[in-house]
């Protein structure tokens, strides 16, 4: 079984950063796509990023587009998500995700009932 632990989340003001780290054991790098989702209170779980694990390339969701970067470190065997100017309505859980069948570059097919392997979440707080 692949296990993905998420660490950094935490309570920031609007305008601010984080950083948010997701370990992984096993091979996911190079067997798995990989990215990023988040539960707000009372919504449904989104896709905010994904990043491949054959080429390195990325993809967003536009509320997050130019604010957030996706990043891998393969001898860490690590992913983050860069969160550049937050707002509020950033505050989630941001849970980090691998899909053995999907590609990053079908976006569209990244919900929740494509991922393979989920960690349990960090919370990010975003204050005004």
């Amino acid at each position: 079984q692949v296990q993905l632990v998420e660490s950094g989340g935490g309570l920031v003001q609007a305008g601010g950063s984080l950083r948010l780290s997701c370990a992984a054991s096993g091979r996911t790098f190079s067997s798995y796509a990989m990215g990023w989702f988040r539960q707000a209170p009372g919504k449904e779980r989104e896709t905010v990023s994904c990043i491949s694990a054959s080429d390195g390339s990325t993809q967003y969701a536009d509320s997050v587009k130019g604010h957030f970067t996706i990043l891998t470190d393969n001898a860490k065997n690590t992913m983050y998500l860069q969160m550049n100017s937050l707002k509020p309505d950033d505050t989630a859980v941001y849970y980090c995700a691998a899909a053995r069948f999907l590609l990053c570059s079908g976006f569209e097919f990244w919900t929740y009932s494509g991922m393979d392997y989920w960690g349990k979440g960090t919370l990010v707080t975003v204050s005004s």
